[in-house]
């Protein structure tokens, strides 16, 4: 049996065998698709992890050497006696060094607080799974997929 296509000109109907096999290209290509968008989620905030770690690290850095300078200051401290000279420059020092160290601590933990789960990647997942159950029942696909909870928003 043939069908018009839109110019009018028979073709021929397609078998079940093929359709099938135009159904497993397109998931395969939907699932490579979905894959790679959570890829770029992910690279996203393993990145601002990445750089939140790096502040934690100079952080720490710069609270060891502060701990060290104070320890220094005390020694000096009790060794001099009545010299504050030395002991005030190194308690300055120390001072400087633990006020970046809380800076660089305040900004690492905000850049850690933003890494979260790949929210796009789940809700197009959820998206395409109704699209496929719809398409499974004969619904309409966008009625689906619009009125599912998914679209609103994940978790909300």
């Amino acid at each position: 049996m043939t069908t018009l296509n839109d110019r009018g000109v028979g073709a021929p109907e397609r078998t079940i065998g093929q359709l099938v096999a135009d159904a497993t290209k397109d998931m395969t290509e939907l699932v490579r698709y979905e894959i790679a968008l959570a890829k770029a989620e992910i690279t996203t905030d393993v990145k601002n992890g990445a750089f939140g770690g790096a502040l934690f690290a100079v952080a720490g850095l710069f609270g060891f050497v502060a701990f060290v300078f104070l320890g220094i200051t005390v020694a000096f401290a009790l060794h001099e006696g009545a010299g504050w000279d030395v002991w005030l420059s190194f308690l300055v020092v120390a001072a400087a060094m633990l006020v970046v160290a809380g800076i660089a601590a305040g900004i690492g933990f905000g850049r850690i607080k933003k890494v979260g789960p790949p929210e796009r990647t789940i809700r197009t997942s959820k998206e395409s799974i109704a699209a496929i159950k719809a398409a499974a029942t004969g619904k309409p696909v966008s009625k689906t997929i619009t009125g599912s909870s998914s679209a609103r928003g994940i978790g909300h």
